[in-house]
């Protein structure tokens, strides 16, 4: 993906003049894709980049991480250019505070348009690629990573919003993109479909495989966290295990490796699927060194250009075993440049308690551009996927042990206690993810998908924000206002009306 993204924005821009254009001329314009392209093998790479370039629409933002963990109970913002309306759940269906601010693609907002965009581009790859002479090998790998796009837009799409709208083919016409939802079980169909379509094209994971590009396992991987948010708890564990036996990933062993700038091919044993950061020329890179950074790009390590926007709860700090490494990728101190210690009640004036993030650092940044990853599915994943899905349907057995254990021994933690009740054992998978995970835009779907969000988010409080008062319709955002006055097949979810 690094290396064919830069093609993204022509390719894009052109669906987008074409698409406006089709609105005065509809012969004309629809005959440009059918008849000039997707004729060549370089096209055909186009077309699977255009695909893959709304995951920088997402990850840049970062939409993909800020919707959902400004959301939750381990990060939060400062309360600035309309960000704490997330954490304070005030936004409305127009999520009019965030596009007042010029924000809306740090929210729900982007997600809708991104991932639609992103299907659209996906749908062109699938309809036409297979008809182009080319390596028969290439050309299937390329039509399996854009049926994982699409499930993957879809999955981010249904975890968000619910109810959405599923599309298979390309609009052709303007009457193509006029379409009504479909209930979250017809998603998750449609996402399985897709998925087993793609396993059966893709390659398997090997070096050869492009960095940020998917391969079998990393579909099998998306497989079984869709499995898991369905419920599916048989094809979950299944799918997990398929991944965690595949031989293809082992855990790192020093978890603060997975975040080394420097050591990304290396963590590659592990980051099975991540938004590559690099510092060139292109937009390539995520906004969530500069958010998470000291402000004023004080501090020594963290990166060239930082702004000191989000940190951690200090309640979610205090969660972590002392023991625990995880927890050394949190810090209530940072060195500024002079090597001076910069003590917690300095980090930051909204707060005497900010918590600084440090997953996303590169001391080496060009300015904001830095080489930071984003990760999107991790081997850790796996097990912990396998250790839920086998205590839903089978209590907490030794086998379930044996997963989320896996996880904790790297951590540097003991196994978990013995003996824990069915109910207790998945808390703590949940809690373990909740360490795991953290500031990687997982926690908020966590506490959605078991709808424990109103019992959890009400106790994640602190100085800044001392009090937090969700709704149950706050479960899923609201489809956007603009989307619903385009599209008059589109109903808003029933909580929002």
């Amino acid at each position: 993906m690094k290396q064919s993204i830069k093609f993204v924005i022509v390719f894009s821009a052109a669906v987008a003049v074409l698409s406006a254009c089709s609105k005065l001329k509809e012969d004309v314009y629809s005959s440009v894709f059918t008849s000039n392209f997707y004729k060549s093998a370089q096209d055909a790479e186009a077309a699977l980049t255009a695909a893959y370039g709304p995951l920088s629409d997402l990850y840049i933002g970062p939409a993909a991480m800020l919707t959902s963990d400004f959301s939750a109970d381990q990060t939060y913002p400062r309360a600035v250019v309309g960000r704490n309306t997330l954490t304070l759940f005030s936004y409305d269906p127009d999520y009019s505070t965030q596009k007042s601010f010029g924000r809306a693609y740090e929210g729900p907002y982007q997600f809708w348009s991104a991932c639609y965009k992103g299907i659209e581009n996906a749908n062109w790859a699938i309809e036409k690629v297979p008809a182009i002479a080319m390596d028969a090998s290439r050309r299937d790998a390329i039509v399996g990573e854009a049926l994982f796009l699409r499930a993957l837009y879809h999955f981010w799409l249904t975890r968000n919003f619910r109810d959405v709208i599923i599309r298979t083919t390309p609009s052709k016409q303007e009457s193509d993109a006029i379409q009504g939802k479909s209930p979250a079980a017809d998603v998750y169909k449609q996402i399985f479909k897709d998925l087993d379509d793609a396993i059966a094209k893709l390659p398997s994971y090997s070096p050869a495989v492009a960095k940020g590009r998917a391969s079998k396992e990393v579909a099998i991987g998306l497989y079984a966290k869709a499995a898991l948010y369905a419920e599916n708890w048989q094809l979950a564990k299944d799918k997990a295990l398929q991944v965690i036996n595949s031989g293809k990933y082992s855990l790192v062993p020093n978890v603060l490796d997975l975040y080394n700038v420097d050591k990304e091919d290396y963590a590659r044993m592990e980051n099975m699927f991540a938004f590559e950061g690099e510092q060139g020329a292109t937009q390539d890179f995520t906004y969530a060194m500069g958010l998470y950074g000291p402000r004023n790009s004080q501090g020594r390590d963290y990166g060239n250009s930082t702004f000191g926007s989000i940190f951690a709860y200090q309640s979610f700090f205090d969660s972590f075993n002392p023991s625990d490494k995880r927890r050394q990728l949190l810090d209530t101190i940072y060195y500024d440049r002079n090597n001076n210690i910069v003590h917690q009640k300095d980090i930051t004036p909204i707060t005497q308690k900010g918590v600084l993030v440090k997953k996303y650092m590169d001391k080496n940044s060009n300015g904001d551009r830095n080489r930071c990853n984003a990760p999107i599915l991790r081997l850790a994943d796996m097990y912990l996927i396998a250790a839920e899905a086998e205590a839903r349907m089978n209590g907490a057995t030794s086998t379930a042990y044996q997963y989320i254990n896996a996880v904790r021994a790297r951590a540097g933690l003991s196994d978990l206690a013995s003996g824990l009740s069915k109910d207790d054992f998945i808390k703590a998978v949940l809690q373990e993810r909740s360490w795991e995970f953290f500031a990687e835009g997982d926690r908020w779907y966590d506490l959605t998908r078991t709808n424990t969000f109103m019992q959890v988010i009400p106790t994640a409080v602190n100085d800044v924000y001392p009090v937090r008062t969700p709704q149950p319709k706050n479960r899923y955002f609201p489809i956007p206002l603009d989307e619903l006055r385009a599209n008059p097949n589109l109903e808003q979810s029933p909580e929002w009306k």
